[in-house]
């Protein structure tokens, strides 16, 4: 448990060349429907979210840096190709990409962002909450993002 009360999650890509582990509380899960995410992931993308001084490397061998935008930057394993962190330019957090961590995260998916950029090949069919775009300061959880 960490001095904040939560406690610390671990995760890391497929073959083990990169290993994390959060240290203060998550964010809540958002699947996000971007083109970059869907062409990263193969498909629409999980994020759970931490303040960037609370995740830590444990090994991160494979730990390759892709500048996807002007605003951002996606991490991967350059071993295995697991997609792992979104990190904004300016920012103070880390998109972690929830399938990676272990389980049980005691996470729950809680909304979709740039559903107005979805694919054309699935629907979404839940009652989450739903942004066209990304999400608005009112909807951001815990502090975290």
């Amino acid at each position: 448990m960490s001095a904040d009360g939560a406690t610390a999650s671990t995760g890391g890509c497929l073959c083990g060349a990169v290993r994390y582990e959060v240290r203060g509380r998550l964010r809540q899960v958002v699947n996000c429907h971007c083109s970059q995410c869907r062409r990263s992931h193969g498909h629409y993308a999980a994020y759970a979210a931490v303040k960037s001084a609370d995740l830590a490397m444990t090994a991160e061998d494979g730990l390759t840096w892709y500048r996807s935008s002007d605003k951002a930057r996606r991490g991967f394993c350059s071993v295995c190709g697991s997609s792992l962190f979104w990190a904004p330019q300016d920012l103070d957090y880390w998109a972690v990409s929830a399938g990676s961590l272990d389980p049980p995260t005691g996470l729950e998916t809680v909304a979709h962002i740039f559903v107005a950029d979805k694919g054309d090949y699935y629907d979404i069919d839940d009652e989450l909450d739903r942004h066209d775009r990304g999400m608005t300061a009112a909807a951001r959880q815990d502090g975290i993002v």
